[in-house]
């Protein structure tokens, strides 16, 4: 029983290493960032772009759906969500590879900001999900889009149902 013990707190152990490793180089990313532009600057600068809009300009349907698919806990939250993180790493973790990950769309856009990684929400893969490209593959992500809005409440059955009447 000692032995299982100790082998326990030594995996405790790496596991918090390598977790002090990640959030120390996050960290010094962030820091190169900002000292390349500061915050401020560069929330200026997107927005001084032409397609930047409010969050109080965009249609709740659209809001509610990006909240449904990517951060269900959106405002229960103050930007980390631990449960969505802790979820995340058992799963890569049995997978044994980066199957899932955990950040927020606060996470997110803060990393989009300095890293042009596209927003959550806006499919994974845009080119993929067109529906010029694969009508049948688009309507398959909208049909999921429809199911998390409808599990995480912001709409009926039939109010999906009739929102994917209008689409055909």
């Amino acid at each position: 029983m000692k032995k299982l013990f100790k082998v326990l707190i030594f995996l405790l152990l790496v596991g918090i290493s390598i977790a002090l490793l990640f959030i120390g180089n996050g960290y010094n990313m962030y820091k190169e960032a900002i000292e390349t532009m500061p915050l401020e600057e560069k929330v200026e600068e997107i927005r001084g772009k032409e397609n930047y809009a409010e969050f109080s300009e965009l249609p709740q349907m659209y809001v509610k759906a990006v909240i449904s698919v990517e951060d269900k806990r959106f405002f229960k939250h103050n930007g980390i969500d631990i449960i969505a993180i802790g979820r995340a790493a058992i799963n890569d973790i049995k997978a044994m590879s980066y199957v899932e990950g955990g950040s927020t769309i606060t996470q997110q856009l803060a990393k989009n900001m300095y890293f042009t990684i596209l927003l959550a929400g806006i499919p994974n893969a845009p080119s993929v999900y067109a529906p010029t490209k694969n009508p049948d593959l688009a309507k398959q992500r909208q049909r999921q889009v429809m199911d998390k809005m409808i599990e995480n409440g912001y709409l009926t059955e039939e109010e999906a149902n009739e929102i994917l009447k209008q689409e055909e």
